[in-house]
């Protein structure tokens, strides 16, 4: 039995010497296997195994910005393991990329290359409809369409066809067979008015994005038939944006409502319930919401007020016409649980005005969150942020709005909007931020301010039509330099700045806000800086 026991012995050494060498001098070239990572259909990952035992590390990345303050090409978001040849990717709403490596007993044996998702990162950038209109499952005469957000695009142009487009992967509209464009659109969805073109045999529509300037971002879409049955009654309700939408996303205490506009609508009306309305789909205001918002000509209503007590609420959105008389029913109604306070509290908080509030690229709102710096942060936090903030408003509300949380870390970035008024001193933003430190000082908060980002005057008068104080620079250079003096700061300042001293195009078409570009650099640098924060086991 022994002499057995010591032959096993021998043998499985041995075997794990076999297996070291194999791995670990690369004797069968497994390190430049050809991988061939592709994307099936049900967010599906595959990959061909590897001609030796292994097990599979899955790991998400967004791409970091190009910046000179960013130390790694590749920001790690997850990281899965597999013992198959496949994997279902979580859902995403901004341009990822993924890497599978093959582990043996001793290591990793080989990595794939990078691999980006085709929706979002692919070159060029062609639009993915998500509506389909089949004969099985025709459209209406009025239908919405809907497709995958582009990444960057401010607006979309979208075209109706008779038939085929001159050149599918061209950027210039259809002649021969076009019969209609529009480039009013800044949702990712359009309720199309066919009824014009019913005496064609075939309608096609595509859809092409485009930036702050009309340019085009990648080409148009391929071209979808739209199957038209004419005795279907058509959407009388505004669309509730759910489409690219991160699952069970944290609400923010400032929430914004974000539904796909309605034919022929001039305003909306969003209101708020403590539970479901009565009845679905009506045409008559609930006796008891909370609140109404209405909102002139837009796609998204900004809660003015905090989601403090928890609960289970309801809002829905309907369509108002010109003359001030609502067009067909109220949307469905969406349910948003709102945990309790002790539940939603983190150890770091973000606090200010609409840059941590999150949104940009002029069309893209809080609800948008691949636009929100926290999305690519290496900690969770919770966001405590409004929009339309000056240093002053953000100052008023912190005992209502950041106590209650008691963070351990609050990451302020105050003072933007007040940059941009001549009425208010650099000195005035500064007694604010001393005041909000002092605060956080008094109820053991670190405070941890991030520099304020320099501005574009120019391309915020042609985008908001408003004026810049011609002082804002000098103004933020004061602030900045205060902000530099503190224990705990991030700067952020000296890498958005384009070749003419304002804020870069790169990072924000705005001049104001930055876009996902923008909000990808701030939180790389973030991210960097972690050693500030007080955090639980080193994270």
């Amino acid at each position: 039995m022994k002499k057995f026991i010591a032959f096993a012995v021998i043998i499985l050494y041995f075997t794990l010497v076999c297996i070291f060498l194999a791995e670990k001098t690369d004797i069968m070239n497994l390190e430049n296997f050809p991988w061939h990572v592709q994307f099936e259909k049900n967010n599906l990952i595959l990959w061909q195994r590897l001609p030796y035992p292994s097990y599979y590390e899955i790991d998400i990345f967004t791409k970091n910005p190009d910046n000179p303050a960013v130390k790694t090409p590749f920001h790690l978001i997850k990281r899965d393991f597999s013992f198959t040849n496949k994997y279902e990717l979580p859902p995403t709403i901004y341009p990822t990329y993924y890497r599978v490596r093959a582990h043996g007993l001793f290591g990793i044996i080989s990595d794939s290359p990078f691999v980006g998702d085709p929706v979002f990162t692919g070159s060029p950038l062609i639009p993915t409809p998500i509506t389909n209109y089949t004969s099985d499952s025709p459209a209406s005469i009025r239908p919405y369409l809907i497709w995958h957000t582009v990444p960057d695009a401010v607006y979309y142009e979208l075209e109706l066809l008779s038939g085929p487009p001159d050149d599918p992967d061209g950027i210039e509209l259809s002649q021969v067979n076009h019969l209609f464009s529009s480039r009013s659109i800044f949702t990712h969805g359009y309720q199309a008015d066919l009824s014009p073109y019913l005496y064609n045999p075939h309608i096609f529509w595509r859809v092409r994005g485009l930036d702050a300037r009309g340019n085009p971002i990648g080409i148009f879409s391929e071209i979808q038939q739209i199957h038209i049955d004419k005795s279907l009654t058509p959407p009388s309700k505004p669309l509730p944006d759910s489409y690219d939408t991160l699952p069970d996303s944290p609400v923010p205490l400032y929430p914004v409502y974000h539904w796909l506009p309605m034919y022929n609508a001039s305003r909306y009306e969003v209101e708020l319930l403590d539970h479901p309305p009565l009845r679905e789909n009506d045409t008559s205001a609930s006796l008891d919401r909370l609140e109404s918002i209405v909102v002139d000509n837009l796609f998204s209503a900004y809660d003015p007020k905090p989601m403090i007590k928890s609960g289970t609420y309801y809002w829905r959105v309907r369509a108002i016409d010109q003359a001030d008389q609502p067009i067909g029913t109220w949307s469905d109604s969406q349910k948003i649980t709102v945990s309790s306070v002790a539940e939603r509290t983190r150890d770091v908080a973000v606090f200010g005005d609409s840059i941590s509030h999150g949104g940009g690229n002029i069309s893209y709102s809080p609800a948008n969150l691949e636009y929100n710096y926290q999305t690519y942060l290496d900690f969770p936090t919770v966001n405590l942020a409004k929009s339309g903030d000056t240093s002053r408003m953000s100052l008023e509300r912190f005992d209502k709005d950041v106590l209650i949380f008691a963070p351990r870390n609050l990451l302020i970035m105050a003072g933007t909007n007040s940059l941009r008024d001549s009425s208010i001193s650099a000195q005035m933003i500064i007694n604010d931020l001393q005041a909000i430190f002092a605060k956080c000082k008094k109820n053991n908060i670190r405070p941890i301010f991030l520099t304020l980002t320099p501005l574009n005057a120019a391309n915020i008068e042609t985008v908001f039509n408003v004026d810049t104080d011609p002082a804002w620079k000098e103004k933020m250079t004061q602030v900045n330099d205060y902000i530099r003096t503190l224990p705990y700061y991030i700067d952020l300042e000296p890498y958005f700045y384009d070749e003419n001293g304002n804020l870069s195009e790169k990072y924000s078409p705005d001049g104001l806000h930055p876009d996902l570009i923008g909000k990808q650099l701030m939180a790389a640098i973030i991210n960097q800086h972690k050693e500030l924060f007080i955090l639980p086991d080193g994270k």
